[in-house]
């Protein structure tokens, strides 16, 4: 009898260290390198699957603001999770049949390294704990990075850089205003939805995006988020089994320019689209320096430094 109570927590301490050899491990060491390849791509249906890893600074600044303004425009603020977008999703799931899902980018990207598609309660309990863990080692740079680098584009098409030579011909660091606009009007159901022949909703989405981002012919607070159609509204619902990210919150309310955090670099003047009225400047979607930079022993992703100093008021 005593050798069994002796063995109980030897067990239970083995158990432990296994879990923690599984799951923060890779965490860690994701922080400094590129994944050879994610958990969606393996179940790509598309082989071989296009990816090419670049880092953040050969990504360029339209393409940063245009994800955190189309997929969560709270990235800068929340720890992990929105909890005011799963309260509007918990509403607006109450009423209709197709289930609305609040998924940050911290959320997306720690399903599309992890783990599968497909909802289920066990599922969304280990994507919040892996998303806890980016969190908690990670810098909301190298969050961003991850995601823009695995996030799929079309089918087999995986990551900014690789979506950016197959639909324009050229490099990720070069993506004006409209293209990434257009690259991240697909990323709820990007098997489905086509980033050069766009429908009459992805156009519509398009055109909200570029408000977000101070592009467009409107404030960025004046224009709701199109509504998405039930026939979309299904393919979503059917990409929750195999892409990468959940429909989006149910409208999220574009957050007023003065709240959201300054960037820590200028966009270049739009080449498609006159540039927004004087009185409306472009909202600024990513942090100064001081509030995003990684911890002093994780060298800096911007080979330009992050150096513009933040707006001295909103």
């Amino acid at each position: 009898m005593s050798k069994r109570r002796r063995r109980g927590p030897r067990l239970l301490l083995w158990l432990v260290v296994l879990i923690l050899a599984v799951t923060v491990l890779p965490v860690g060491l994701l922080r400094w390198i590129p994944p050879p390849i994610t958990s969606y791509m393996l179940r790509s249906p598309v082989k071989p699957v296009q990816y090419h890893w670049v880092p953040r600074s050969k990504i360029a600044g339209t393409m940063r603001k245009a994800v955190v303004a189309s997929e969560d425009q709270k990235f800068y603020q929340h720890h992990g999770f929105d909890i005011d977008a799963i309260e509007k999703a918990r509403e607006h799931n109450k009423h209709s049949k197709h289930i609305r899902g609040a998924s940050t980018i911290s959320q997306q990207t720690a399903k599309n390294l992890f783990l599968w598609g497909g909802g289920g309660y066990f599922r969304k309990g280990v994507e919040a704990g892996y998303t806890v863990l980016l969190e908690a080692l990670w810098s909301k740079q190298r969050i961003l990075e991850m995601y823009l680098n695995i996030a799929e584009f079309g089918p087999g098409i995986y990551g900014v850089e690789a979506a950016s030579q197959h639909y324009f011909h050229h490099s990720a660091a070069t993506l004006s205003a409209t293209e990434a606009a257009h690259l991240t009007s697909v990323l709820p159901s990007p098997r489905h939805w086509s980033v050069t022949h766009p429908g009459s909703y992805v156009q519509r989405r398009v055109n909200w995006i570029l408000d977000q981002m101070g592009y467009g012919g409107h404030k960025p607070d004046s224009e709701p988020e199109p509504e998405i159609p039930d026939d979309l509204q299904q393919q979503i619902d059917d990409d929750e089994n195999g892409t990468t990210a959940s429909a989006p919150a149910a409208a999220p309310t574009p957050a007023p320019a003065a709240q959201l955090e300054p960037d820590d670099e200028p966009l270049p003047p739009p080449t498609e689209l006159p540039p927004p009225a004087s009185d409306s400047p472009p909202p600024a979607f990513e942090p100064p320096p001081n509030a995003d930079s990684p911890p002093s022993s994780e060298p800096s992703n911007d080979a330009n430094g992050d150096s513009a100093p933040p707006p001295s008021g909103p």
